[in-house]
């Protein structure tokens, strides 16, 4: 049974759930790889049965944004209609029409969610000023509303006012201790202010929680990476792979890591190596041969196990007068010393192969921003930041970029669409 199934909420039976428990739901099934390829097979058959509201639901959770919208626009008005239109529509960057949605929703709404939401959405369009205003819309709710607190230090956060924001992630789990958005906010603030301790502190803490936090996995590990702690971030890596084993980030990253430990380890490594090649230096002449093979041997001109360790067994019985009992006996010879024949090539093929394969998978890292054709005004507030490849560039957040001056929403927009187009993405906020 998947988790989707064991965590009891249905959004294909009928009645629509609950509020709280779709954004339960949407938790479940981003948590696992295959737990989203199960809801995306269920909300392909609600759309061939007609069921647009829950096909629509469905495909927002899993980021298939423009299916949604497709969906909801066939369904019947009510208010999850327009609110998952938004969401859509927000993150397809189409703001005026998502605002428009939300304006539909909160006819009849209770609470301050819309008002949330709408100051999500102007925050991502770059509107700060309007955010502002409509999250003070909601100032009843300060030392009382956790998700107050939290819309109102993302707003903060996007501004560069990393400690105003802090101080309101903070209240946010003081109020409601399990929001791990704020907890994850409170560490990405944290991290930007330069407190890295804290940040660390702040999401190992999200990460104890179950399903994992995959942006929280993926920031912790960079911020281990940069302390030289490789394993550790390796270990964070193993876990978002574990849950999501075909997440292009992870997987390059990964690669990047285990360079990095093959690198800190490069003294000991030497020294193993020293010593192996100091074993196949040892002379033929050391170790007892029957006359047969020692003639064979010196004919061939093998002289050293170096020798018989770049040779391989059909290459040695080729040789005229040389049989399976003189094979028989060199290869007791090669395993006292823990050697194989031929182990050289094979070690030669394998190191050609791992080589191949990590410069094709490291390469779309290093190649130039020019790669993604950007416009006249996205490639010249990139270069400001000093942004010349594709890695760093996958290194930044939306945060980040924005906060940059001259640095804009469609820019932004621009620059992620054409990540997308070659499998790649920022940093992500969650």
């Amino acid at each position: 049974m998947s988790m989707v199934s064991e965590c009891g909420i249905d959004l294909f039976a009928g009645q629509l759930p609950a509020k709280a428990e779709l954004y339960k739901l949407c938790s479940v099934v981003n948590s696992d790889e295959s737990n989203g390829m199960n809801f995306l097979e269920q909300a392909q058959a609600a759309a061939g049965k007609g069921n647009n509201l829950a096909a629509g639901i469905a495909f927002a959770m899993i980021n298939q944004n423009v299916r949604a919208v497709e969906q909801l626009e066939k369904a019947k008005d009510c208010h999850e209609k327009f609110t998952y239109m938004a969401w859509a529509l927000r993150r397809l960057g189409n703001f005026d029409a998502a605002l428009k949605m939300l304006d539909k929703a909160a006819k009849g709404a209770d609470g301050f969610d819309i008002v949330f939401e709408k100051a999500a959405v102007l925050r991502d369009s770059g509107k700060y000023d309007l955010a502002m205003e409509a999250v003070k819309q909601a100032a009843t709710l300060e030392n009382v509303s956790a998700d107050y607190h939290y819309e109102l230090g993302r707003l903060l956060e996007v501004q560069g006012q990393y400690e105003q924001a802090i101080g309101n992630y903070e209240k946010a789990i003081e109020l409601n201790p399990e929001h791990s958005k704020a907890m994850f906010h409170l560490a990405y603030s944290s991290d930007l202010r330069g407190d890295e301790d804290a940040a660390i502190d702040y999401y190992n803490q999200l990460i104890a929680n179950k399903p994992a936090y995959v942006s929280a996995l993926l920031n912790l590990a960079i911020l281990y990476e940069d302390r030289q702690q490789f394993e550790k971030a390796y270990a964070c890596i193993e876990m978002v792979l574990r849950h999501h084993p075909n997440h292009p980030r992870a997987k390059l990253f990964r690669k990047d890591i285990a360079s990095s430990m093959d690198m800190v380890f490069d003294e000991e490594k030497e020294k193993r190596i020293g010593k192996h090649n100091m074993v196949l230096e040892t002379p033929i002449s050391d170790f007892e041969l029957s006359v047969r093979s020692r003639n064979c041997l010196r004919k061939m001109n093998i002289r050293t196990l170096g020798d018989l360790a770049r040779i391989s067994e059909s290459e040695l019985l080729s040789y005229k007068n040389f049989g399976e009992t003189s094979l028989k006996e060199i290869k007791a010879i090669m395993e006292t010393k823990r050697l194989k024949l031929g182990e050289a090539i094979e070690d030669k093929k394998a190191a050609a192969e791992k080589e191949q394969i990590s410069e094709v998978e490291n390469e779309m890292l290093s190649k130039s921003i020019s790669e993604l054709e950007l416009s006249v005004r996205a490639r010249k507030a990139v270069d400001r930041l000093g942004i010349r490849v594709l890695g760093d560039l996958t290194r930044r957040t939306e945060a980040e970029l924005l906060g940059c001056k001259n640095f804009g929403v469609t820019s932004l927009n621009e620059i992620k669409q054409a990540l997308t187009t070659i499998g790649l993405s920022l940093r992500q906020l969650g």
